[in-house]
């Protein structure tokens, strides 16, 4: 079912959210996952024409502003050469030097790799509470309690590794940690139906001719078939995770994925399928809302916002920014869990002291679900956190 769209002439609301979106555990409060304001255009044409210019001057911040398009045919050979290098945030500090990515499945070795890299899209573990009295030395409430959330994690993780402060971050920890730690290709990957969801999202919906990719001004400028440029990068992300689940152990695991993010357009182009898997699911769940099935409670806090009432101005309003000027919102990264069927257990250091201090997205799969860890400081940027400590010349396992 579609639904008529008019997008805003501001940033897109999920560039300010509201904290106390969930409670413990993952039960939600609605009122805590109302939208920005936002001032509906009533002029169409300008209205898109300016949230273009606005979204085009992101993307220039964002990403290299001419990366390769990729298409179906040779989307692993184009994804590999073209680099789509990003800027550091004020407070990374992401080193150069770690390995660059060639082929997921065969990677070169080590000695054959480039000198001058770009810094990695996560920085090397540093020890956990030597980091905490670093960032939040000071002696005000805020920066106590997050100190205080650290001490209480350093019980079950030694180490932290930043994740480049873009708005790619809460996909690259997550997909970071979901490769690192799979010793399995999920069943729903290995069907090939997956890689049909582009054309079938772009027949029920017209969604797809709607997507924005890394480095556009605005959708369908000249990037080729979307459905198909699509459809590689899920090809691209179920050869990768494959590559990671036939490692023989969890050093090869981390190594391969230090390899994969590094800021180029393959890692991109697996981000951006991310984003496809949770465009599928929040059609199809939004399907079964229409026709009165039982959904999952935060679909009716996704689909009641204003702007995001249907997967189309879900996709337009929201989903499509995601990378580009704007993050994932809490209820979002429900919805991430859902599409890649892993409960996503974040530590919310600011909500120490408080049953929201760990929260899970979703709640409702704890026990089937395969799970990954991360953790925030604010519910908008998120880090990995590191159990075990690794010998110099060792793989840390993050977990």
């Amino acid at each position: 079912m579609s639904c008529s769209v008019e997008e805003t002439k501001e940033e897109p609301p999920n560039t300010l959210r509201e904290p106390d979106a969930t409670q413990g555990n993952g039960h939600l409060q609605t009122e805590g996952l109302q939208e920005a304001n936002t001032s509906p255009s009533n002029d169409g044409t300008a209205g898109t024409q300016l949230e273009e210019q606005k979204d085009a001057a992101a993307d220039q911040r964002t990403l290299n502003p001419t990366p390769q398009n990729i298409s179906a045919p040779d989307a692993q050979e184009a994804l590999a050469a073209a680099a789509a290098e990003e800027p550091k945030t004020e407070k990374q500090s992401l080193t150069a030097g770690q390995e660059n990515v060639s082929d997921p499945v065969s990677p070169e070795p080590e000695s054959a790799l480039p000198e001058n890299l770009p810094p990695p899209d996560l920085s090397p573990a540093v020890d956990i509470l030597s980091y905490s009295e670093r960032e939040w030395k000071g002696n005000t409430a805020k920066s106590a309690l997050i100190r205080k959330g650290y001490k209480e994690m350093s019980a079950k993780f030694s180490r932290l590794r930043r994740v480049r402060g873009d708005n790619y971050c809460a996909l690259r920890a997550t997909l970071f940690q979901v490769l690192s730690q799979s010793d399995l290709v999920p069943q729903w990957l290995q069907d090939d139906t997956v890689l049909t969801l582009p054309k079938q999202l772009e027949a029920q919906e017209g969604l797809i001719s709607q997507w924005r990719f890394p480095g556009q001004h605005a959708p369908g400028d000249g990037s080729g078939d979307p459905t198909e440029r699509l459809k590689g990068y899920m090809e691209l992300l179920r050869k990768t995770w494959q590559a990671a689940a036939e490692r023989p152990g969890s050093a090869e695991r981390q190594r391969l994925c230090e390899r994969l993010f590094q800021g180029e357009e393959e890692e991109l182009g697996m981000l951006e399928a991310l984003k496809l898997l949770m465009l599928g699911r929040a059609a199809e769940l939004h399907g079964r809302m229409q026709a009165g099935q039982d959904v999952p409670l935060f679909c009716w806090l996704l689909f009641a916002r204003d702007s995001s009432g249907c997967p189309r101005s879900f996709l337009s309003n929201h989903l499509r920014h995601v990378g580009l000027s704007a993050g994932l919102e809490q209820v979002e990264m429900f919805l991430l869990g859902y599409a890649l069927q892993h409960t996503i257990q974040v530590y919310r250091l600011y909500k120490a002291n408080t049953e929201e201090f760990v929260t899970f997205y979703p709640d409702d799969h704890r026990d089937d679900w395969p799970s990954v860890c991360l953790v925030t400081e604010d519910d908008r940027h998120y880090n990995v956190p590191v159990a075990e400590a690794a010998e110099p010349g060792e793989e840390l396992t993050a977990s």
